[in-house]
């Protein structure tokens, strides 16, 4: 399947992998990149030698592109944007912070630059600075979400913009697949979906809850704050919304929250820590090697385009 992002990063499928923290690493990034997909190794709170460690391994595992998502509240970006322009990896995707600054940067090494923006204001001014494509995330995403759904982003910024979107939040099958490239996307990045890899090194125990989890056992952490963070019900979360209600101070609530996603995703902690993973929860079912989850998305995704075509019949 051709579209301008596969031309952009030189891939054979429209898919890159979200960058997840303390989960996005070689194993995943290279299993991602090797089966058509374009891998990413997520950076934000490891330090430097680890990034280094994880782009070098990646490097021996395939052969094709894969970037390096880089969070810009880190106190050490400055650092890790220095590595990886060294490494000359294929690109980055930048979030939590201002990406303008390091787009030139990215270029001068031959890098190309995918800012994550949050609404049409943003995606025009990183657009008019020189990004090569951008990503669109709503509010359906695990993890950290903004205030737009994903088909409000799609509606809102698409139109608007040249260059190449890449869409994200709540895709987790093919045939969202297909709604975003029929909206004007030129692909999709999905994490949750590989979350059940083979190769990702998400505990088990969060890989299981994952399973076993229904539609309505998505829940959102900070929104009233500002601050919104989506994950899976647990005792850590009742304790937070309580307390989140209750109207106590954002210092005490930043102390409950700290580490919860490590705690889940690498202790395998799950009623203490939180399971960050997006809101199309049903669709979410089976461990399967990358490159059989890229093959069943491809598969619908062309069988939903397909029969899309049909409605266009007389």
């Amino acid at each position: 399947m051709k579209t301008e992002l596969t031309g952009l990063l030189g891939i054979k499928y429209p898919i890159i992998q979200g960058g997840m923290a303390w989960i996005s690493e070689a194993q995943l990034t290279s299993a991602v990149s090797n089966a058509g997909g374009a891998g990413i190794i997520a950076s934000g709170g490891r330090d430097v030698e680890w990034v280094r460690q994880e782009i070098k391994k990646t490097k021996t595992l395939t052969d094709k592109p894969f970037g390096v998502n880089v969070v810009l509240m880190d106190l050490n970006k400055e650092e890790k944007i220095e590595l990886i322009c060294e490494e000359k990896v294929d690109f980055v995707t930048l979030g939590a912070g201002n990406p303008v600054p390091y787009i030139k940067k990215f270029h001068e090494a031959g890098i190309k630059v995918i800012p994550v923006v949050p609404s049409v204001k943003l995606a025009k001014r990183v657009q008019d600075n020189g990004a090569d494509a951008l990503v669109i995330e709503g509010m359906e995403a695990g993890g950290h979400i903004g205030t737009q759904t994903t088909m409000a982003l799609m509606t809102n910024v698409i139109p608007e913009i040249d260059i190449p979107v890449i869409v994200a939040g709540g895709i987790a099958d093919g045939r969202g697949i297909a709604a975003a490239l029929l909206m004007g996307a030129a692909g999709v990045q999905i994490g949750s979906r590989f979350l059940l890899a083979s190769e990702c090194t998400l505990h088990p125990k969060a890989k299981n809850k994952i399973i076993q989890a229904v539609d309505t056992d998505s829940v959102v952490t900070g929104y009233s704050r500002g601050h919104g963070v989506r994950g899976l019900k647990n005792s850590f979360t009742e304790k937070f919304l309580e307390l989140e209600r209750s109207g106590a101070p954002q210092e005490v609530l930043n102390e409950l929250a700290t580490g919860t996603n490590r705690l889940a995703a690498v202790e395998g902690d799950i009623e203490n820590g939180l399971v960050q993973v997006g809101q199309s929860l049903h669709v979410l079912k089976e461990i399967k090697s990358a490159a059989e989850i890229i093959e069943d998305l491809m598969a619908q995704t062309k069988e939903t385009l397909t029969q899309a075509a049909n409605l266009l019949k007389e």
